[in-house]
């Protein structure tokens, strides 16, 4: 999946950028600020990576890939 389409999937669903890392950037659901998650910066994501991701913040899974 394009890095970009994930952003804006976490966007859509209450996630925003906690901060920037050297390879990753973290972002956190903020209807639960307890969830964080790393989010690389290469694209494309693999699709278990995007998945992984939606688990740990506690969000749906996009619906293409």
């Amino acid at each position: 999946m394009n890095r970009s389409d994930f952003l804006r999937h976490l966007g859509k669903h209450s996630c925003s950028l906690m901060k920037e890392g050297g390879r990753h950037s973290l972002y956190r659901n903020d209807s639960r600020p307890d969830l964080i998650s790393a989010v690389p910066r290469h694209t494309p994501l693999r699709w278990n990576t995007v998945l992984k991701i939606c688990k740990e913040l506690g969000i749906p899974k996009p619906t293409s890939r």
